[in-house]
């Protein structure tokens, strides 16, 4: 894991004040919970080490941000995707679904109308579902993104049409 996915997953669990993390590879296991707590625990990999493996410091989480809106639009649109419209951004890497369960009806379809606050879809990250929420009102112009890819920070899911 680089230092710049550690930064991306603490920034994560911090906006969506998750307070307990544990991720396990073949190579280590990690254990983050807020509070100060940190434990890194390495695995032995399968090849035979020459030395031991060192322990990792990973450092705490970061304060959270002031009131900064992970959804909120980064760029504007392109003039050809959509005049007056504002992306919604994926706010961690994850799995996209449009409905809560395979069986149930997506949260929105494109030209539905839509309420600040009002869940859009779902991604799941590390067997956790985080409901993404709009950030405006508006109407869902297009919906950027098929039900079960999955999706990077920053990606651009939806495109609202301000009202």
């Amino acid at each position: 894991m680089t230092p710049k996915e550690l930064k991306q997953i603490l920034q994560a669990l911090v906006e969506h004040g998750v307070s307990e993390l544990t991720l396990e590879t073949p190579d280590y296991k990690l254990t983050v919970r807020r509070g100060g707590e940190v434990q890194v625990v390495a695995v032995p990999a399968p090849a035979p080490a020459l030395a031991p493996l060192p322990q990792a410091e990973v450092p705490p989480p970061p304060p959270p941000p002031a009131s900064t809106p992970a959804e909120a639009p980064k760029a504007p649109p392109k003039e050809d995707e959509c005049a007056g419209c504002v992306e919604i951004r994926a706010p961690i890497v994850g799995t996209f679904y449009r409905a809560p369960a395979p069986d149930a009806p997506p949260y929105v379809k494109e030209g539905d109308r839509v309420e600040k606050g009002q869940v859009l879809c779902i991604i799941e990250a590390m067997k956790l579902m985080n409901e993404i929420e709009s950030e405006v009102s508006g109407i869902v112009k297009k919906i950027l993104v098929q039900n079960g890819e999955p999706v990077e920070y920053g990606q651009p899911l939806f495109l609202i049409q301000l009202v």
